[in-house]
């Protein structure tokens, strides 16, 4: 990640907008901060910063809306919403309007600026031919995933799968994006294959499938792949 990376924080609590200011500017990053979402809006539109931090009940517009008007005006940057809202509808609904993650009030500082480094690693490299994470290298061209120099020997679903895994690390996947995305519109099957994939992908690059470390499984909303996971030690707790 470089310094000059460009965060837009739109957050309509002065105190919690000025801890995160603060935060990032101190980790080298370069800070733009609206106080409601027509001018977060605005200022998405014409800055352009590498990622969105937004928050969901906002002034004017809310997070909701913003997050659908940037995606129907084709802009792909990075977005994390800031809720405290914990319900899974309100997440999921947050997701399938194009969100990337999500952080629920009170968070870790040490987790938001690690998934945010996350998300701008992704976005540096999402158009590479060959993928590395760990000990991993995933070759699209030429369909092959190596370990330690030995090749792995996946079903083309699994290969599918983990494609769309590595290309979107550090990101709250719902098990319905996941089927749109390996499956297909016009595949006739259910969520219920996500997780059967999910399984026999981690018996083959997983250590302990029981206990991974590349595939996380997000409860009630579906996965995310973190295989470069931030360190939470230290934590200070935001109200």
């Amino acid at each position: 990640m470089n310094a000059t990376e460009t965060i837009l924080i739109i957050e309509d609590d002065p105190t919690m907008l000025r801890v995160l200011k603060d935060n990032f500017e101190y980790s080298g990053m370069s800070v733009k901060t609206a106080s409601d979402g027509e001018a977060g809006l605005e200022l998405a539109l014409r800055v352009r910063p590498d990622l969105i931090l937004l928050d969901i009940m906002l002034p004017k517009i809310n997070g909701y809306e913003v997050c659908r008007l940037l995606r129907d005006e084709g802009v792909d940057i990075p977005i994390i919403m800031l809720t405290a809202k914990g319900q899974e509808s309100d997440i999921v609904l947050g997701l399938n309007l194009g969100a990337d993650d999500y952080v629920t009030k009170p968070f870790s500082m040490n987790e938001l600026l690690a998934r945010i480094k996350a998300m701008l690693r992704r976005k540096d490299r999402v158009d590479a031919a060959v993928l590395r994470f760990g000990d991993f290298e995933l070759d699209l061209g030429a369909h092959r995933l190596m370990r330690d120099s030995q090749e792995l020997n996946l079903t083309p679903k699994e290969f599918k799968l983990l494609t769309f895994f590595a290309e979107h690390e550090g990101r709250a996947l719902t098990r319905e994006e996941i089927l749109r995305s390996v499956w297909g519109s016009g595949i006739y099957v259910n969520t219920r294959s996500v997780d059967r994939c999910v399984t026999t992908l981690r018996e083959k690059i997983e250590l302990d499938p029981h206990k991974p470390t590349l595939i996380h499984t997000i409860r009630d909303i579906g996965y995310r792949f973190e295989p470069t996971p931030g360190t939470c030690e230290n934590v200070e707790h935001l109200a």
